[in-house]
């Protein structure tokens, strides 16, 4: 009989676990993207200015970098279920005390313990999917589940607007908490709860890699919002150089380090992350850039520009269901080096638009934009997980998160800084001609991405598919 219930429980846990996952990674797109509409509001309720809320931007992003590296080996200690319910419990709670802030201060430390949830949520869940299911079922699943993460990011925005002009901004950290505690039922329910043998914790490692990552993602966000302190940024810099140099020399040295740069010896693994940081550096600035020059350049109003990006989010989940099977029948190595190249031709053809470009054509535009995004995401997410093992998953699974998480970074500032370099800097050029030549050089960064895929071999991810 208990042979039968365990025999049943494993059963949910493969037809279901994706569900959990899927859960996870709304909410974390959608917190990522829902305060943004939202931050009017809450600073004129707080008697602040618009710029002043953003310390609550990057006081979230600095604790996301501070805590990412914990939780693969939080996750092999304790178990995928038991730690991904502590990070949802933490979320929710986070989200509770920030609806209930009363001023800048008590908000900023109520991000922090919802950052402390997020850094923890999406990757054990992961995890989890990564020790669950063989390879050849591994790219159908990740696919179900990034198709949430884009819903997340889809719905965040209006959603924001909605709930803040309809009610009060307090309800968009209160909408987390409901679907937080869905997520915590079914962990509890269906998450199996995989363990592996794990090292004393490397305190030290930590403290070194995480500090390196705050001091590079202070930088990103110095040169994101245009605060271009070449002193702070240029000390950042330094402290960053001199941090991973003691984490490197205390990685040579360290049987169970906290991040094993020994997995870079994994080609895939490696490819897929230099690929997706360079990827990122070209493509990451779009949903910046284009409403901006809308708005700034063309005259477009706030709500027609943001809704110009609608398309590329419809079309990057439209093209979900087909992916696995475009993946196979092209293969990973020539899906990314010409889906590379197509974003980056869109980005050339958004640098000859001009005030008389007719809406039809942005939209069209943004259509592929989301097509070829999409199918990019997610075949460098799964190539660069392609070759893991049970003794590799949780140190690979946590690289691909810290790299997407500073790519982010890195694709927002990369953009912002070009666009200055034209427009104000060595270049003096008129806004019009300033964001056309940006797009241009973005289009050259995702191009040259392109060469790195090539070092791919044919057959690398014909497990997965």
């Amino acid at each position: 009989m208990q042979d039968n219930k365990e025999e049943k429980k494993e059963q949910n846990a493969v037809y279901l676990l994706p569900w959990v996952t899927a859960i996870a990674m709304f909410m974390q797109s959608l917190d990522g993207t829902i305060l943004n509409t939202s931050l009017p509001s809450i600073a004129k309720d707080m008697g602040y200015s618009a710029t002043e809320m953003n310390s609550v931007i990057v006081t979230y992003t600095l604790t996301l970098a501070m805590f990412i590296p914990l939780s693969g080996w939080l996750a092999d200690k304790f178990g995928t279920r038991t730690m991904f319910m502590i990070a949802v419990f933490l979320f929710i709670m986070g989200s509770l005390f920030c609806a209930l802030s009363v001023d800048l201060r008590t908000l900023n430390m109520a991000r922090v313990l919802q950052a402390v949830g997020a850094s923890m949520m999406v990757p054990i869940a992961r995890l989890a999917i990564l020790y669950q299911y063989p390879k050849n079922q591994l790219l159908k699943t990740m696919n179900f589940i990034t198709l949430f993460g884009l819903l997340g990011m889809v719905a965040g925005p209006s959603l924001g607007g909605f709930l803040s002009d309809n009610f009060s901004w307090h309800w968009i950290f209160l909408i987390n908490i409901p679907i937080g505690l869905i997520g915590i039922s079914m962990a509890y329910r269906i998450m199996p709860n995989f363990r592996h043998a794990v090292g004393r914790f490397d305190f030290r490692g930590l403290v070194y890699f995480s500090l390196a990552l705050i001091s590079i993602t202070l930088v990103l966000e110095l040169i994101g919002s245009g605060r271009m302190h070449m002193i702070v940024i240029l000390s950042l810099l330094f402290l960053f150089g001199l941090l991973s140099l003691f984490y490197y020399i205390h990685y040579k040295k360290t049987e169970k380090p906290i991040i094993d740069l020994h997995l870079l010896n994994i080609r895939t693994l490696k490819i897929g992350l230099m690929g997706s940081l360079i990827t990122r550096l070209g493509i990451g600035g779009l949903p910046l850039l284009l409403p901006l020059m809308l708005q700034t350049s063309f005259g477009y109003s706030a709500s027609v520009s943001g809704l110009l990006l609608l398309p590329s989010a419809i079309s990057n989940v439209a093209v979900k269901p087909f992916m696995v099977n475009i993946i196979k029948f092209f293969g990973y190595r020539t899906v990314l080096i010409s889906n590379t190249i197509l974003l980056g031709v869109v980005l050339i053809v958004l640098g000859f638009v001009t005030k008389e470009t007719p809406i039809g054509y942005y939209i069209l535009l943004m259509i592929f934009y989301g097509v070829f995004t999409s199918i990019q995401m997610s075949a460098m997410n799964t190539i660069t997980l392609s070759d893991l093992d049970q003794d590799t998953a949780s140190g690979g699974n946590t690289m691909l998160v810290i790299m997407q998480q500073l790519s982010v970074s890195f694709g927002v500032s990369v953009s912002s800084l070009a666009l200055s370099l034209f427009q104000d800097g060595i270049f003096n050029l008129n806004p019009i001609k300033a964001f056309q030549y940006t797009f241009i050089a973005l289009a050259v960064f995702t191009i040259f991405s392109s060469f790195t895929f090539s070092k791919l071999s044919k057959t690398d991810g014909g497990g997965y598919v």
